[in-house]
């Protein structure tokens, strides 16, 4: 999964990546350079107290390694800017696709591990690009080059390397197998503590009604110590294996110094190949640490691939058509309204055993306004998401000017669609930022959509008026205040059809009454489809249409449904008294 996510994205990033394997390789030949240059000063300088040759190689010395601190910073930086660009890219198309896939494809994977995976399973794969590039690239030219300077210096004492090498390897494989498993477990473990975090911020208000503080704090307490076990455990690995390679180490050391001065007593070394021998292991046994510590970050940035790669393999069910049509142009320029028509709709969620809607014939005549009244759970919502393709029948289709919608292109059919949804959800920004959605209406115009929702009162009365800012989702306006904003903006969007998803549902009486009857103006006569759930909003509607388990059991006006429609009968009477209903 990391091998296929990398290939794809490193791509554009080909020259980077040259430009860091050339740096590097730069930076080894330095590297190995100066302990063979430090041996030449003792064996060659000290040794015989010649001062001028110890300047001579001590500048050469000094120039190499001025070489390699300005190619180390090259690389360095070559190194981030890849990792961060990668790290950008797959940002942008996990979005991407996040925002291309179906109510029902979002909630199989859920909210707090699309975050997750969108930050900090993209920032595990970023941090492995980088320590690769920075470290992990110059390793195996470090390893194999320091056995063959090790060779050059001294072959019979080389053998050490041939022992210490799989003894190191051999420890750190052992701990890296323990380790694999806690690296695995600690994605799931911050996606809970981001899940828990989610529901706490959302559900403050019903947290502090109900007086929950203690459970949900317990709730908390139980996911963090969860994710806090692990790291711990994790830590305690980790704390093992720096003294076991520094244990490592120190006793190649003395093997070194011990059959290194053997050698020089029977005169097979000189003093100064001790030395360079002692270094070029250091710089083996340095390269070893450093690619089993990569193989320790590599497996938990597989996970993240693994997981990042599960939402951009995920193909969208809803998608544009390959072969489109187009929505026939209306003869009549000044009415832009539509008509929508369902034909022997279903709709089945994955897996259950129900449909939530079933055999829905139903019309929307251009211009008119329908309603859709029904018990909790009657499947208004769904009928509502269908048209714009939220989610796709399951059986029959849904036409638009006698196209099927799904013949039509995403953003053609969207286009044509304004919703209100059944959340009044407000993006962060100023008041015209979260109206106007990124499009350029005029002050005008958005004052004109505030009159028509019956919200210019209101926004008249701040004192930033249409600068004023809006909180994240809108938390510091109330719920009748979201409502008619949510409306505005809909209303600001020159649309053939309006959906109305229990949109009023927050509104006194009094408003409720204003805003419907300004709704004919402010649509300029378009198709409307009012969800709701207060008989007394939808009575003068054009048609009714009742819902009951999924079913269409009624259409007509009140009074026909009032008279042949025992659901809607009942639905009324329990809102309504006997003479109100007539």
């Amino acid at each position: 999964m990391l091998r296929r996510l990398l290939r794809k994205y490193l791509r554009p990033y080909l020259w980077l990546v040259i430009g860091v394997l050339v740096c590097k390789v730069i930076e080894t030949f330095t590297s190995l350079s100066l302990p063979t240059l430090n041996a030449d000063i003792i064996n060659s300088g000290v040794i015989k107290g010649d001062v001028s040759y110890i300047w001579q190689v001590g500048g050469e010395m000094l120039a190499l390694t001025a070489l390699q601190v300005v190619v180390a910073i090259i690389a360095t930086l070559l190194a981030a800017r890849t990792a961060m660009g990668l790290g950008r890219d797959v940002r942008r198309d996990v979005f991407t696709r996040v925002q291309r896939l179906n109510l029902e494809e979002m909630s199989r994977f859920g909210a707090p591990s699309l975050i997750t995976r969108c930050t900090n399973d993209v920032q595990q794969i970023q941090m492995v690009v980088f320590m690769s590039f920075a470290m992990m690239v110059m390793a195996p030219i470090m390893m194999v080059g320091g056995v063959f300077m090790a060779l050059r210096v001294d072959v019979p004492l080389s053998a050490l390397i041939a022992v210490v090498v799989p003894i190191l390897g051999v420890f750190l494989a052992l701990i890296l197998r323990r380790l694999i498993p806690h690296f695995k477990m600690m994605q799931k473990r911050i996606d809970r503590i981001n899940l828990v975090m989610r529901e706490q911020i959302q559900g403050v208000r019903v947290i502090r009604a109900f007086v929950r503080q203690p459970q949900r704090t317990a709730t908390f307490t139980q996911a963090n110590d969860e994710l806090t076990g692990t790291a711990l455990s994790i830590g305690r690995l980790m704390a093992i294996l720096f003294p076991v390679v520094q244990l490592v180490l120190n006793f190649s050391s003395i093997a070194v110094i011990w059959f290194g001065g053997l050698r020089v007593q029977d005169g097979s070394m000189q003093v100064g190949d001790i030395t360079a021998f002692l270094n070029y292991l250091i710089q083996i046994l340095f390269s070893v640490m450093v690619a089993t510590m990569m193989f320790m970050m590599v497996p938990r940035a597989s996970v993240a691939a693994e997981r990042v790669n599960g939402v951009l393999d995920l193909e969208p069910s809803i998608a544009s058509p390959k072969t489109v049509k187009e929505l026939p142009v209306h003869s009549d320029c000044s009415s832009r309204a539509r008509t929508v028509t369902f034909h022997d709709v279903s709709f089945r969620y994955p897996g259950a055993s129900e449909p939530v809607l079933d055999h829905v014939d139903l019309t929307l005549e251009a211009g008119t306004t329908t309603a859709v009244i029904g018990s909790t759970g009657a499947g208004k919502t769904t009928l509502l998401n269908l048209i714009p393709r939220l989610m796709d029948v399951t059986d029959g289709r849904i036409e638009i000017d006698g196209v099927d919608i799904r013949d039509i292109t995403l953003p053609a059919l969207r286009e044509n669609i304004a919703v209100v949804p059944q959340k009044s959800y407000l993006f962060s920004g100023t008041l015209r930022s979260t109206l106007s959605m990124g499009s350029d209406y005029s002050d005008e115009q958005i004052w004109a959509a505030l009159t028509s929702a019956q919200a210019a009162d209101f926004v008249s009365a701040l004192d930033e008026g249409l600068d004023t800012k809006v909180e994240q989702g809108g938390v510091n306006f109330s719920g009748g205040q979201r409502q008619r904003l949510c409306i505005a903006r809909a209303l600001l969007k020159p649309a053939s059809v309006y959906l109305f998803d229990d949109s009023f549902s927050a509104l006194d009486f009094t408003t409720d009454a204003r805003l419907r009857a300004a709704l004919p103006q402010a649509t300029d006569g378009a198709t409307m489809l009012v969800v709701a759930q207060r008989v007394s909003s939808i009575r003068h509607a054009d048609q009714i249409v009742v819902l009951d388990g999924g079913e269409v059991v009624g259409i007509g006006s009140h009074e026909f449904l009032m008279d042949t429609c025992p659901t809607y009968q009942e639905i009324a009477l329990s809102q309504l008294s006997v003479e109100e209903a007539a």
